[in-house]
């Protein structure tokens, strides 16, 4: 009889085991659930640790869009290549990327609207080692860049008019920290970086041979799916994103960058040199990109 009631008490027990295993299973497989159903409702934008992304960090971190009444989520990459993935296969509705890429996207069959311009800009950083300070120089030399990008159109830019005594060579290092991590390494004789990385290869003792801005052409934008934001509810979605960001934009003018250390140091893994070394930026509210810059890059090959 002792034998048949701890028979009893184990298959009591199993079956409780079980159906609490059963139940937790049910109710992970309803969060998951719940959390995709949310994550599709939200407006999802692909970013880069560069300065032009620096006002939707700041409106992330500072509660600006839940202020606002809009679930904004960041997709953070440390490559062009995998933020257009996200892009391309619809994860995100919005990316921050520069018009080459956009237009590239564009030829893959991808309907983009442009949200904004940006103040995005990149500085071809030499390496303190190499002794490169025209670019007349850099034959046979290594640029650190990123193909069917605003890097690649610059190289172009730039050696178009050089008279190099031979080839320079471009050398496509996707991912920016890896790109920076090569010069400090003196493993690239020069890299196309924009801020704040720019500025820790400056303050490593790395010398600016070509600043973008110099040529006069606003290649950084903000762009959005047509087809993942045509909807009355994602277009009620872009309004309070576009107020939150301008706010953004607005403190950081205000302020500068290097108050909010906390969002740097967060998404941008920056130390405190980098932060206070930073210069001052401008970021502009949302505006259309120029129609000067989007059609030079419509016709360039």
């Amino acid at each position: 009889m002792k034998h048949v009631v701890i028979y009893i008490l184990i298959a009591i027990f199993v079956v409780s085991c079980g159906n609490s295993v059963e139940e937790q299973e049910r109710m992970t497989r309803a969060e998951r659930q719940r959390l995709l159903h949310e994550d599709s409702l939200a407006l999802k934008f692909a970013v880069l640790p560069t300065a032009d992304c620096m006002p939707l960090f700041l409106a992330k971190e500072k509660r600006m869009f839940d202020t606002l009444g809009v679930d904004v989520r960041l997709r953070c990459f440390t490559s062009q290549m995998d933020c257009d993935t996200a892009f391309v296969g619809s994860s995100v509705e919005g990316i921050v990327t520069d018009l080459v890429r956009a237009k590239r996207m564009r030829e893959q069959g991808v309907a983009i609207d442009y949200l904004s311009t940006t103040n995005a800009y990149w500085q071809l950083l030499a390496n303190r080692k190499a002794r490169l300070k025209r670019i007349n120089q850099f034959g046979d030399k290594m640029i650190a860049m990123t193909r069917y990008s605003a890097t690649d159109y610059l190289c172009d830019r730039v050696l178009a008019g050089a008279k190099l005594s031979s080839m320079a060579f471009r050398i496509q290092v996707n991912d920016v920290n890896i790109r920076l991590r090569m010069l400090l390494n003196n493993e690239m004789d020069a890299v196309w970086l924009a801020e704040p990385l720019a500025t820790t290869a400056r303050l490593a003792g790395n010398n600016v041979v070509i600043d973008s801005r110099d040529i006069n052409k606003r290649l950084g934008v903000i762009a959005v799916r047509k087809d993942r934001t045509a909807d009355a509810r994602r277009r009620k979605q872009l309004a309070a994103f576009t107020k939150a960001y301008n706010m953004a934009c607005d403190s950081l003018n205000a302020n500068g960058m290097g108050i909010y250390a906390d969002v740097l140091r967060k998404y941008y893994k920056v130390d405190d040199r980098t932060i206070s070394a930073l210069p001052k930026l401008k970021f502009n509210h949302i505006e259309k990109p120029r129609s000067q810059d989007i059609d030079l890059i419509s016709t360039s090959k």
